[in-house]
């Protein structure tokens, strides 16, 4: 059973905070890179490089681990989500062929199915370790 009364304003600050968090770091990684790469043979590659998504994810990981383990999984995965989503369509969006629309569901898609289960995992690992523990 539930311990207190359900406070839905600190969950919603929650969702707000990561879903800007999200944006921001969207920003700071791959929002300058506009250019893609071409190479000798005429193959271009980009506009991101792997050290930039990998530096979005890693920046990612301490707000969702922060919320996860609070118990608000939910603002942990909508917030993320709904913020790289966001932060793609806008990215995206000035895409001639309309394409940008499915690269931003498959952000979408990818960003709930991977925080959602490391959410999970994290809470449940909280939840674990607590219950270990004895009481005073």
């Amino acid at each position: 059973m539930s311990k207190g009364p359900y406070k839905p304003v600190p969950r919603l600050l929650a969702t707000l905070a990561l879903a800007v968090w999200a944006i921001a770091a969207w920003a700071a990684w791959l929002g300058w890179d506009q250019h893609r790469d071409v190479h000798a043979d005429g193959s271009t590659t980009g506009p991101y490089e792997a050290w930039q998504v990998i530096g979005l994810v890693l920046t990612l990981l301490a707000p969702v681990y922060w919320a996860a383990s609070r118990r608000l999984v939910t603002a942990a995965v909508l917030g993320t989500t709904t913020g790289l989503t966001a932060a793609a369509y806008y990215d995206w969006s000035d895409d001639s062929s309309g394409l940008f629309v499915v690269g931003a569901g498959l952000v979408m898609v990818g960003s709930l199915v991977v925080t959602g289960a490391l959410s999970h995992l994290i809470a449940s690992s909280k939840r674990v370790a607590g219950a270990g523990r004895s009481a005073p």
